[in-house]
């Protein structure tokens, strides 16, 4: 009944903080809500009784990567107006975007799967299973192709962050290789001759 209530509160933790991630204005506090959010998965992932997916998805996401995304929103400084421009025309596309994801998660996420029939037959572990080597072996063996697809994306969205950093800003300071090289030996070192000034 305890473990009952406690999914009920990180569901719901969840689904608020999932929601106030695309409804608040400001970004740093959508990052906040995304923080919260990690955190009430971690719950879930421990009523679940896998430790390890949950330190990790702590240490990992609300340790790393969400401070890495403060980070760059700070740096970055976003401009909401000119973001919010023109946002009514994609909204067909965010609809039909949406339905699609609503669909695919209903075709995986069930009854069948995730149902209470479904696991009345798990038998109960015993007491020196390892959740992490389990996870591990599963990982690299049965989930080998989506793994190095997921490492492929990432390595994707961290060349686009760096992208999106080094872009070029009135605030940047630095200078520019293709000017420096093509500057001539004779403009780099000017001769002044000073007259000396006479002795008493």
């Amino acid at each position: 009944m305890f473990e009952q209530v406690l999914f009920y509160v990180f569901s719901g933790l969840v689904l608020f903080a999932a929601a106030m991630v695309i409804t608040v204005k400001n970004p740093v506090h959508a990052a906040l809500c995304l923080v919260l959010a990690f955190f009430s998965s971690s719950g879930l992932w421990l009523l679940l009784e896998a430790e390890f997916l949950a330190i990790a998805l702590v240490l990992v996401y609300v340790g790393a990567v969400m401070v890495l995304f403060l980070f760059v929103v700070m740096m970055l400084d976003i401009n909401i107006a000119e973001l919010r421009e023109g946002f009514a025309g994609y909204v067909p596309v965010a609809v039909l975007v949406a339905a699609a994801m609503l669909v695919l998660l209903s075709t995986i996420v069930g009854h069948v799967n995730f149902g209470v029939d479904s696991i009345q037959g798990v038998a109960a572990h015993a007491s020196d299973y390892s959740n992490t080597k389990a996870l591990g072996m599963s990982m690299y063996t049965d989930f080998i192709w989506p793994f190095e697809i997921a490492s492929v994306i990432l390595l994707v969205a961290i060349v686009a962050a760096i992208t999106l950093t080094l872009r070029k800003s009135r605030q940047t300071k630095s200078a520019n290789p293709s000017n420096q090289v093509a500057v001539k030996s004779g403009d780099r070192v000017r001769l002044v001759k000073v007259p000396s000034e006479p002795q008493e």
